[in-house]
């Protein structure tokens, strides 16, 4: 039997567009063994992606009911996407430190901060984007994406997160090199630096479908030749939508399989009766038998 697997997915406790159940009962009619839920976890400023404070203690409980409700049908576990700021937001900080979790993805979204104090997001829109770029880096990208780097390879070495959340995001904007060229020798450099802490501290690098069924990228996160290297460095890997509705649940996941199949990609992992084991996979999913 071949099936899929999610642990990216975002509800309406954060910036997904759906009540947690929706999520469920689309990955129980799609025939998922198991599915993971990852709101994007509180920080200690406001924003309007993240689980509200007010709200965490439902979000725990709704996933945790869902558990016990569908545990017939479906294994479901609990997790959060985690941002990671220096001293700031982590796995350990404000809210987060005691909540039981299944796991956790650890994600850089927040690059520094402008001249007023508010942090830098990366991923909120191309303008955005751009603005932070010339207010903090006077548009030089070689130092945004090395900052980028640094500020992943800490919280590797800090949080210790269970998957390493699109690992290459600081891309999302460069398509046809509009940036830089992921050729050149100080960004290969980041890269194999980061993958050196990898491999010394442990963790799961997802191959995220987001970007190349949302925008759209013909490359995934990360890239073909971050993908080569983590294989040749063995670090674990695994596939993940990052959906932010219930039809998103395995987009471009054929897409990815396939794409690791070329590249001699032999097992991915995923978790599955509470433990992270590596799998065979073919272009239908994962071989569970």
């Amino acid at each position: 039997m071949s099936a899929w697997t999610n642990f990216h997915s975002h509800t309406n406790f954060c910036d997904g567009s759906d009540e947690p159940v929706k999520y469920i009962e689309e990955a129980i009619r799609l025939g998922l063994p198991a599915y993971g839920f990852s709101a994007h976890a509180p920080v200690c400023f406001e924003t309007n992606w993240c689980v509200p404070d007010s709200k965490f203690p439902a979000y725990i409980n709704e996933i945790n009911s869902l558990k016990e409700q569908y545990k017939t049908q479906i294994q479901i576990y609990q997790g959060l996407e985690i941002d990671f700021i220096s001293g700031l937001a982590g796995r350990s900080r404000y809210l987060l430190k005691d909540a039981a979790l299944d796991y956790f993805i650890g994600s850089v979204h927040f690059i520094e901060k402008f001249p007023d104090g508010t942090y830098w997001n990366i991923d909120t829109s191309y303008e955005l984007f751009l603005r932070g770029l010339h207010d903090i880096f006077k548009s030089d990208f070689r130092k945004a994406a090395i900052r980028y780097f640094e500020i992943t390879r800490q919280m590797i070495e800090e949080d210790h997160p269970d998957i390493i959340g699109h690992i290459d995001k600081i891309k999302m904007y460069n398509q046809q090199g509009k940036f830089f060229n992921e050729n050149e020798r100080w960004y290969k450099d980041q890269v194999d630096l980061t993958i050196e802490t990898l491999k010394k501290t442990g963790g799961i690098v997802e191959v995220n479908t987001r970007g190349y069924y949302k925008h759209p990228q013909t490359e995934l996160y990360p890239c073909d030749r971050i993908i080569k290297k983590l294989i040749e460095n063995e670090i674990p890997l695994m596939i993940n939508s990052d959906s932010h509705k219930p039809s998103e649940i395995i987009l471009g996941m054929k897409y990815a399989a396939g794409k690791l199949k070329t590249l001699s990609v032999l097992k991915i992992r995923s978790l599955y009766n509470s433990k992270w084991q590596d799998f065979e996979f073919d272009e239908e999913g994962i071989r569970f038998n």
